[in-house]
């Protein structure tokens, strides 16, 4: 899938998919990459000496992932303010009485606090945080898939947490992501998350895509599909022009955070 990368650039996606996921395997990051088994092992080890992993047997996990679980603390805690502000504006499209969907994600999470001051929500996610800030809540009803539990994200995984979502009716879902494309579309940086958001956006009548101006012209490891899966894009100031009427003429609406 990633033949003829050079090994930083490996090293990189290696980081980003461990920054997500937790954990990696050696096995499966040389089939993913199409490298040695010693080749990767190099590459573990040159992250581990940079200080981000830790390497076990077989693999490499994420050398905060105790802090992180312990704290409750997401690991992707980059541009807060931009993503306070797009919390925030769309917490405005929630109105009482509603059932909507919460992806997992350090931008979604910044919902929770006006969410709890609405009427009679019924909130479906599979992020443990949210599901422990706002379970708490007597105006909230929270449910919560299963799956794989990613320390990094607090959020649960896999096809078990996408089955969650098969059978339910939401009015809205407010969408995470890893990387924004006009040519790759939505992008993340593990794979399990795939199953999981094609169930969450098959089970709402509209999707908010939340996500900071940065994410636009990135790219990670794993493909979710086009743009035109999302109905609204809610992000900060700091977008260009040109992408802002590039998403116009796709016919997606775009909501600036201010």
């Amino acid at each position: 899938m990633f033949n003829g990368m050079l090994a930083e650039q490996r090293r990189l996606k290696i980081l980003e998919l461990v920054r997500e996921e937790g954990s990696a395997r050696v096995s499966n990051l040389s089939k993913l990459f199409n490298v040695s088994e010693p080749t990767i092992r190099q590459d573990l080890e040159k992250l581990e000496g940079e200080g981000y992993v830790t390497r076990k047997h077989g693999g490499a996990f994420l050398k905060s992932v105790p802090q992180l679980v312990q704290t409750m603390t997401l690991e992707h805690l980059e541009n807060m303010d931009k993503k306070r502000l797009i919390g925030q504006k769309a917490s405005e499209y929630v109105h009482h009485g509603e059932t909507i969907i919460l992806d997992a994600g350090s931008t979604t999470t910044e919902m929770v606090e006006e969410l709890a001051l609405k009427q009679n929500l019924k909130i479906l996610t599979n992020a443990l945080n949210i599901v422990l800030r706002l379970g708490a809540v007597p105006n909230c009803t929270v449910f919560s898939s299963g799956g794989q539990f990613k320390p990094p994200t607090l959020s649960l995984s896999g096809e078990k947490a996408a089955d969650f979502f098969t059978d339910v009716y939401a009015s809205k879902l407010f969408l995470a992501t890893g990387g924004i494309s006009f040519e790759a579309g939505l992008t993340y940086p593990g794979f399990n998350d795939l199953y999981v958001k094609k169930a969450m956006i098959k089970a709402a009548k509209e999707v908010f895509l939340l996500a900071d101006a940065t994410k636009i012209g990135k790219v990670s490891l794993a493909s979710l599909g086009g743009l035109e899966l999302i109905d609204y894009f809610i992000t900060d100031n700091s977008i260009r022009d040109e992408d802002r009427l590039r998403f116009q003429d796709m016919g997606e609406e775009v909501i600036i955070a201010e």
